[in-house]
């Protein structure tokens, strides 16, 4: 039997409740993917049993089925419709990462071309949308500015919101692909003063998005091909990662039916978190913290206390238990691009010096709290020349993909309907109203 024969046969494998109170015992199927734990199907639980389940934080809770990403943490894996993160990121462009996450199967040359041209030619935005900046203060925060600009795509682009149209869903995930580069790079200059620079259609992605953020109209601007490699390199690690808080918050906004400017504006939002999207900002605020290389051992020391809040940051990941597989990878283009620019800069130094004592030291070694993409992408985002505000963007920029592939999942689900999560009230029973003037 099928994979996908067995999750339509809840009578196959059944998991038994009992409620030791009253006797009574409930038979729930048991519904099994292609790789990792199995399922239990609750959708029926209350209406047999009149009881929720409890889960803070959807730890132990599978929202939804989906065919784009798998993760093992134990074992280190991730994989994009069945091909490992490190054999995409060795192998393939970012152009061909987002084919495979919106069409689900890697692309002949002549589809990567035609998609790359659809890409290409959405990547200006409205003229319009320059207006909007000047609305905002010069010192906001990117992420903020991302917020607005990208919502307000839905104001500019009203051919493509009929979410029920398949054509206009794909032309919408072109749009976002192509255009949230081109609003970040606005972001970057309007932050600094400099002029936007327009998109360049002779360049490839990564090199039109370096283009973009760096180059000045007084100038011609070349892109190093090092530097084109690592960010296409970054692009890819950051394309998905299963139901983190973003990509749950864009199918939670697109269950209502958002259009999807709305709804990938509603991820940004999400990844704005520091516990999310602001890791590899908070590598360098930890290093600006630890100060120079002579107070490394303090702060490693610091951070084997138990009785001492301070935390290696950049180190060990709350998914992968054993090594962050998009790590390694990272680090070879941490290397090229450090060696490429010859950067003097005492961070970057600190950070490479912090790099070797942990990785020679058995509390971190037997702990695998080995150095994540989020430390060796922070490194090369800081070596770029980006400002530490922008990493989170950046990360907006490559996780749009994703985004946008599990809205446009969850939207061709037959059975979609709105999300509703439930709650555990904690709060005082009923109580009845009491007049002001009898208030103590």
């Amino acid at each position: 039997m099928s994979n996908a024969e067995a999750a339509n046969a809840p009578d196959e494998k059944t998991f038994t409740l009992s409620n030791d109170e009253t006797g009574d015992t409930v038979k729930l199927p048991i519904v099994e993917g292609t790789y990792g734990p199995h399922c239990i199907d609750i959708r029926q639980l209350y209406g047999q049993t009149g009881h929720f389940t409890l889960d803070p934080s959807f730890t132990a809770t599978g929202s939804c089925k989906s065919r784009i990403t798998y993760i093992d943490g134990d074992e280190g894996i991730l994989m994009h419709r069945g091909y490992r993160i490190e054999d995409l990121a060795a192998k393939s462009s970012f152009m061909e990462v987002c084919y495979l996450l919106l069409y689900g199967d890697l692309p002949t040359q002549d589809q990567l071309d035609e998609f790359t041209h659809n890409i290409v030619y959405h990547t200006m935005v409205h003229d319009q949308m320059n207006y909007f900046y000047r609305g905002f203060r010069r010192d906001a925060h990117p992420m903020a500015v991302m917020c607005g600009v990208v919502g307000a795509l839905s104001a500019f682009y009203h051919d493509s919101l009929d979410i029920f149209d398949p054509k206009q869903r794909e032309i919408s995930a072109h749009r976002l692909i192509a255009k949230i580069p081109t609003l970040a790079a606005m972001t970057m200059k309007y932050s600094m003063g400099q002029p936007f620079m327009y998109p360049r259609n002779d360049l490839s992605y990564p090199e039109n998005f370096l283009y973009m953020c760096f180059a000045v109209p007084a100038e011609a601007y070349e892109v190093n091909p090092v530097l084109a490699k690592a960010m296409d390199r970054i692009l890819i690690l950051h394309a998905d990662h299963e139901q983190n808080a973003s990509t749950s918050t864009v199918r939670l906004a697109g269950s209502s039916q958002a259009n999807p400017f709305a709804c990938i504006a509603a991820g940004i939002a999400s990844l704005w978190g520091p516990s999310h999207g602001g890791a590899n900002q908070a590598v360098l605020e930890m290093l600006d913290q630890i100060g120079s290389k002579e107070h490394i051992p303090e702060f490693i020391e610091r951070a084997k206390s138990k009785d001492d809040p301070f935390k290696l940051m950049g180190f060990g990941h709350r998914v992968y238990k054993n090594h962050d597989p998009r790590a390694q990878v990272l680090k070879e283009s941490c290397d090229e691009v450090l060696d490429l620019l010859g950067v003097d800069d005492p961070r970057l130094e600190l950070a490479m010096e912090l790099e070797r004592i942990a990785l020679e030291d058995d509390y971190f070694k037997e702990r695998k709290l080995f150095p994540n993409v989020d430390f060796y992408s922070g490194i090369i985002l800081k070596a770029m020349g980006f400002p530490v505000e922008m990493f989170t963007v950046l990360f907006a920029v490559s996780r749009t993909v994703g985004w946008t592939s599990q809205w446009k999942e969850m939207m061709e689900e037959p059975s979609l309907k709105i999300g509703r999560p439930r709650q555990l009230y904690t709060g005082p029973a009923e109580r009845p109203f009491i007049p002001m003037d009898k208030r103590g």
